[in-house]
């Protein structure tokens, strides 16, 4: 199926010298800014997210004319300001402007939803991507108690952020949370070859 969107985009932002999101210490009210942002209506549509420590991505979708840049200048500004306030620091929080790739086609999106939802591995195996997972189980569970990334929405979890994330804006990947699962344990069997 080939599924046609104006505006899917993955984005990539953080500062990579600064822990901006000390994962679990703030990453709640990470969660909590993201899901309030509804000022005057929804700027964008969230089909997948993964807070890391210093830096955050998000599948979206743009609902309205410039929401993107909007949505992202809210969400920075109040993450900073929140941040600056409770550390008792000044400055820039957020390293640049965001990253934003397209998904222009089903491929390369179905690669975005497991890409940004396998990310938190890199926190226990972070050159898993190279070496390959040196044990899958505890990849997988690591994973599934991981509280900061939608993986757990797919999986059919029921929980307060399921709010956060509007699944339909993506074509249908995944019939059901075990093709879901099934999709990302082909990606954690990966290993690029040398």
């Amino acid at each position: 199926m080939h599924y046609k969107w104006p505006e899917i985009l993955n984005l990539h932002q953080g500062n990579f010298i600064t822990y901006i999101i000390e994962v679990p210490k703030n990453a709640g009210r990470t969660l909590k800014e993201v899901a309030e942002i509804d000022r005057g209506g929804l700027l964008i549509d969230i089909g997948a997210y993964c807070l890391m420590p210093n830096h955050f991505h998000l599948l979206i979708s743009e609902k309205e004319k410039g929401g993107i840049s909007k949505f992202m200048q809210k969400l920075t500004t109040g993450y900073t300001m929140y941040f600056n306030t409770r550390y008792e620091r000044t400055g820039a929080l957020f390293q640049g402007k965001f990253k934003a790739t397209h998904a222009n086609d089903d491929r390369y999106l179905n690669y975005l939803i497991s890409y940004i939802h396998l990310n938190p591995i890199k926190l226990t195996e972070p050159h898993w991507k190279e070496s390959g997972i040196q044990n899958k189980k505890k990849a997988e569970k690591f994973l599934e108690t991981y509280d900061y990334s939608s993986f757990l929405d797919y999986t059919g979890k029921t929980r307060l952020e399921n709010k956060l994330i509007n699944t339909e804006i993506l074509p249908k990947h995944f019939d059901s949370p075990k093709d879901f699962k099934s999709s990302i344990t082909e990606w954690l069997n990966f290993k690029v070859e040398p």
